[in-house]
Parts: structure tokens; C-alpha cells; sequence
């Protein structure tokens, strides 16, 4: 049985395509869905692969990666957590909690934009942080946790 890779993004991540082209690119989320797909594909992954702009329901998907952890068929979480990733605790007491391997995943380089970007809760709970790719990043980020 493959081992899951579980993708998950964040508030406003539904909007890829038309907010901020200059910021996040023109691809959507579907295009980023299917980006996923192929890596977890390539790499022999099953996918789990989410989006909500509701911390709770974020939450909830965390505990369901951390029970296949916890079975031992999770490969990793990749989490593009939004502007959670500098505000949420409870995302990050989530991720402890559960002791799910975490990559950190952004779509531009959030240290190159306003300073209360610059800070992470995840972070500290990450084994890895991708920034700056575009959507690329998706696909190597699954590529990293494949090799975990």
C-alpha cells in the first residue's frame, strides 16, 4: 500500500489564478491539484490533497494526516498555510500534536514582502520550508517528502 502525501492550503489559496498574478502566478488551484497529482504519481505517493479558508477544517485534516502517521503510512504534510502561517498557534500546536512530518510551503518569497510575513509559527514544527517557487514548489516539495 503507497504511502499518503497530504497537501493542504490555506485561506485564499482558492483565488490562485486571479489574485495577485503578480504575486502567486496565473495557474489555480486546479492546476496546482493536478501538479500534486502527477509528482504523488511519479513518486509512487497516494494524494490527499485540500483546501479550506477555515482554521478548524485545516485543523481537522491535520489530525486525520497525523492518524496515518501514527499507522505509519503517511509520507508527509505540505502545508501552504496562508496568512495562518503568521497568526495560528492552533495550526501549529495541531502539527505538534500529531508529530506529522511538516514542509512548510509558500508560493512567493514571503521574506522579500511586508514584515509580518517574515515570521512563522510553522516553522519551528517543519522538518523543511520551500518559498519563492511558484507553484513549482509543490511538485518538489513532494519530491523532498517522498525521500523522508
Amino acid at each position: 500500500m503507497a504511502k499518503t502525501v497530504f497537501v493542504l492550503n490555506g485561506p485564499n489559496l482558492n483565488l490562485l489564478g486571479t489574485r495577485e498574478p503578480a504575486v502567486y502566478g496565473a495557474q489555480t488551484l486546479a492546476d496546482v491539484q493536478t501538479l500534486c497529482a502527477q509528482a504523488s504519481q511519479r513518486q509512487g505517493l497516494a494524494l490527499r490533497f485540500h483546501q479550506s479558508n477555515h482554521e478548524g477544517q485545516l485543523i481537522d485534516w491535520i489530525h486525520e494526516a497525523g492518524q496515518l502517521h501514527a499507522r505509519g503510512e503517511l509520507a508527509g504534510l505540505i502545508f501552504n498555510a496562508g496568512a495562518y502561517t503568521h497568526t495560528s498557534v492552533a495550526l501549529m500546536d495541531a502539527v505538534k500534536g500529531t508529530g506529522v512530518p511538516l514542509l512548510e510551503l509558500h508560493i512567493s518569497n514571503v521574506h522579500a514582502r511586508e514584515a509580518f510575513r517574515h515570521h512563522s509559527y510553522l516553522s519551528p514544527v517543519a522538518r523543511a520550508v520551500v518559498c519563492g517557487l511558484g507553484v513549482a514548489g509543490y511538485s518538489l516539495a513532494i519530491d523532498a517528502v517522498a525521500q523522508w
